[in-house]
């Protein structure tokens, strides 16, 4: 009897197998330590192995493809409606196998080493972002509690700085100062590890032709474009770029029934970073619009912030934006903008 399908519940040291055969008898399951996982589908022959798309799972997947099974992840909630009872490793090893036979299942494809480099540096920067603004505003709230005040932005801050490294100035007291001196010696070093990320994503940027490419649409920069093609791979697995914009969250909700159709807000579903991303590159878009109405590239923002708060129309542009890098991504190119008779 040789196994056909195997379900493969992972985990941090204890990992939870379940493989059958082409019938669906039960041929093996067991659990396994995490130095056991290599050398025992090493011996087994070449059979498919359904993993949900979890921490590690990529790396899984290339170590068991190396070995000549074929592998397939799937999204954690699509498996979910496969387990009987319960919650348990062997219950959710279970789940997995019957789910990866599924003829409707959706899948999601590998990443690459060079992949999750990228990605591991967006996700690097974004964390720097948020500890850099937690920090900031600590500073302001602690800083007004005794009287000073600075505006909004950069610039204003150093003021803050200023007087929080001179002992001479007597509006702090000599505990607060104390308080506040770590924290903005802090505030320097993320700085420093932020301009680091970002020139390492840059140079990322300007070395890959298709980031180039993407960054010819307006509210897409290299921040956008680089975390786009890392997480995405191959666009062709989008049958549209409607479908790429659904799988970003930024589609309506369908909530339709009885014959009657109905669209709620954007489902807010697939990837959130991304989505964050292009919601932020198009408010960008929106202040510009708004700042110079008379710009001719801004018609149909214009004609869109006349009729749908900023933050409705938000969502659109980036609806759209998403739609156009998947035409720029898969048909080749540079964005071009419609002409001027078009637009009206």
């Amino acid at each position: 009897m040789k196994i056909s399908t195997i379900g493969l519940d992972l985990a941090k040291r204890v990992f939870a197998v379940h493989g059958i055969d082409e019938a669906g008898r039960v041929l093996v399951k067991r659990n396994l330590r995490r130095a056991q996982v290599l050398p025992f589908f090493a011996k087994l022959e070449p059979c498919l192995v359904g993993m949900e798309a979890s921490a590690g799972a990529h790396y899984w997947g290339r170590e068991l493809s190396r070995l000549g099974h074929t592998v397939k992840l799937m999204p954690a909630g699509y498996v979910k409606a496969y387990v009987k009872r319960g919650k348990t490793d062997a219950a959710d090893a279970a789940a997995i196998c019957e789910a990866v036979s599924r003829p409707t299942m959706r899948f999601v494809p590998l990443k690459s080493i060079e992949q999750q480099g990228i990605l591991t540096l967006h996700r690097s920067r974004d964390v720097l972002v948020r500890q850099r603004t937690q920090i900031t505003n600590v500073v302001r709230a602690l800083c007004g509690e005794f009287g000073i005040v600075a505006a909004t932005g950069k610039q204003p801050f150093k003021s803050l700085s200023a007087i929080i490294g001179d002992d001479g100035d007597g509006r702090l007291c000599r505990e607060a100062r104390l308080a506040l001196k770590p924290l903005v010696d802090q505030l320097a070093q993320l700085e420093r590890n932020l301009i680091c990320v970002e020139r390492e994503l840059l140079m990322r940027h300007k070395a890959d032709e298709d980031s180039r490419r993407l960054a010819s649409v307006p509210g897409i920069g290299p921040i956008t474009a680089t975390a786009l093609i890392a997480s995405i791979g191959d666009p062709r697995r989008f049958r549209s770029g409607r479908d790429l914009s659904a799988w970003l969250g930024l589609t309506p909700q369908p909530r339709s029934s009885g014959g009657k159709h109905k669209l709620g807000n954007c489902s807010k579903q697939g990837n959130s970073y991304l989505r964050r991303l292009f919601v932020q590159g198009a408010q960008s878009l929106l202040f510009a619009t708004r700042r110079k109405p008379n710009l001719p590239t801004g018609a149909w923002r214009r004609e869109l912030l006349a009729r749908r708060p900023v933050k409705v129309a938000a969502v659109a542009v980036a609806n759209k934006n998403a739609r156009i890098a998947w035409a720029v991504l898969v048909r080749g190119g540079v964005y071009r903008p419609a002409p001027l008779e078009e637009r009206v």
